[in-house]
Parts: C-alpha cells; structure tokens; sequence
C-alpha cells in the first residue's frame, strides 16, 4: 500500500508543462538548475516541470533565454525595423517589440507561432524580441486585421448588421445547443468515461454519463453531420476537462483515422492536447482574476 504522504507528492506532480528549446549543453544546463525537478520526457523530447506555477516559471526562463541568446539576431531585426518599420497603434517599440490588442484567439494563434514571442503578464502585452522581427512582419497584416475585428466598436457594428438575420439565427441555434453539453456516440463504441477524448465539433471534452436517449435525426442532420452513419447513436453528456485532467492525457502516436473520425471521438493529439491546455490555463486565470481579493486566504482559515 503507498504510504498517503508518496500518493500526495504522486498526485501533485501531475500538475505541471512541458519545456522544449533548441540543444545546447550550457542551456541545458542553467535549465536544470532553474528546474531540479524537471525529467526529460524522451517521447515528447521535451522536459516536463512538475507544480501548479510550472507555465509561468518556464515562460520566464524562455524569456530570459531569449535576452541572453543571439545578440546578433536582435540587432539585424533592430536594422530591419529601422529599414521596414511597422507602424501600428498596437505596436510599441523599446527594448523589444511589444503587442497589445483587443482579445482575439486570431491573433494569438499568430503570435505564439512566432519564435521566442511570449506573453507578459504583469505588463498584460506580447513581447516580441527584434531577432524576430521578419517572422512578426510577415504575419502583421493579418495580425492587425483580426485586431481591428476584435475592437469593442467594430463587434458591436458586426452584431447590429447581423441582427434579424438567417446567420445570426443559426448561431443562436448551435450556442444553444452547444449548452445542452450533448454529443452523439455510437451505441456500440462509446469513448472511455472521465477521460479526455477528442470530437469533431468540441475539441477535447470528458464524457461523463451516456444516457441510453437515442439521438434525433432531425439533431444530428443540422448540428452532427458526422453521425451520418446506419448506426444508432445516443447522447453522451460531457463537460470541459480540467487542466490537471489534459495534463495528464498521454497523446495519441498518429492523426485520426477516417474510422476515427466516422466514430466522431479519438485519442487527442499532442497538438489538440497543447491548444486545449492554452484554453484550460487561459479559463483558469480569468476565474482565478474573478475571485475577490484575500477569497483564498479566507476559504483556508474556514477550513
């Protein structure tokens, strides 16, 4: 039997993210004695950096990585500005290059595909050093275009043309139906119950009950066109998984199979698996930044 203290620490290190960054022995080094509890995942060839305030440390020390590494880097993007600049209300020029718009999933999928761009927190921008400046300026306009779209001005414009209208309409619809938390499933392959799995219209969602209600054709033609299979399907109820839950989730060694996809659930993959834990830290800082101050200290003194 494992003594409770071990099963604690056990349990404990499943929270925690994986660090990757090119080879470099001296690098590998500094990042072991920032990280003595990191261990070198050989599957994912990356290190994994167990506790709840791993992100956060890692993005630090990539950061500090990044002002360390390629001097040279950074003062020829510094001549590519001076040469090409880019003139934008949401880019500020110091040090780095620093991003701040309207929130917009765009526009962040953009920039974490550019190399050492990484979020600061405290002063709420992307910073992006200058050694990738042509990457940042490649990927600009369309950038900036999401970030126009994002405005509070331009959203609410958008929302009063679209009032009334058979698009706005069919939104509604599937929003509302996304609420009832439902999905369909073959009767005879239903997914594994509390584990994250991966669906077609979803993402990466854990089913945790399957009611035996078989699935409405009208449903499934209009909001499931993958269930178009001579099977019966019934719901699945499901809920979004915890981040210590996607952290946890092995991924799949290969992309889904048209079997899989057919099925309408499959093992997620590491990219599914990286762009649910983004979701999953991002929901649990805004409900984290909802709690009115001292709420925690509060909750531990009533325990």
């Amino acid at each position: 039997m494992v003594p409770h203290n071990q099963w604690r620490r056990r349990k404990e290190d499943q929270q925690g993210e994986f660090a990757a960054f090119p080879y470099d022995r001296r690098a590998v080094e500094r990042f072991r004695q920032a990280f003595p509890r990191a261990r070198w995942n050989e599957e994912r060839k990356s290190w994994f950096v167990p506790g709840k305030t791993a992100t956060r440390r890692i993005e630090r020390w990539l950061a500090r990585e990044a002002e360390r590494s390629d001097v040279y880097g950074d003062v020829k993007g510094r001549d590519a500005y001076d040469f090409e600049p880019i003139v934008s209300r949401y880019l500020e020029v110091g040090n780095d290059l620093r991003i701040r718009t309207p929130y917009s999933k765009s526009v962040i999928e953009a920039l974490r595909e550019i190399p050492w761009a990484h979020w600061d927190e405290d002063l709420r921008v992307w910073r992006v050093p200058f050694r990738s400046y042509d990457e940042l300026r490649r990927r600009w306009s369309g950038i900036e275009e999401a970030a126009r779209r994002s405005e509070p001005e331009e959203r609410k414009r958008r929302q009063e043309a679209a009032k009334g209208s058979e698009a706005q309409r069919a939104a509604r619809a599937r929003a509302a139906e996304r609420r009832r938390r439902r999905y369909p499933l073959p009767r005879g392959d239903p997914p594994p119950a509390g584990r994250p799995v991966a669906t077609v219209q979803y993402g990466i969602v854990v089913f945790v009950e399957l009611s035996g209600e078989l699935a409405e054709a009208t449903a499934l033609a209009e909001y499931y066109p993958h269930a178009d299979r001579p099977v019966d399907y019934v719901w699945g109820r499901w809920r979004a998984p915890t981040l210590a839950e996607l952290i946890a989730t092995w991924p799949a060694r290969q992309e889904p199979g048209p079997a899989a996809l057919f099925r309408g659930w499959w093992q997620p993959t590491l990219a599914e698996l990286r762009i649910a834990r983004r979701y999953a830290r991002s929901r649990a800082r805004r409900q984290q930044a909802r709690k009115p101050a001292g709420s925690d200290a509060h909750h531990t003194r009533a325990q």
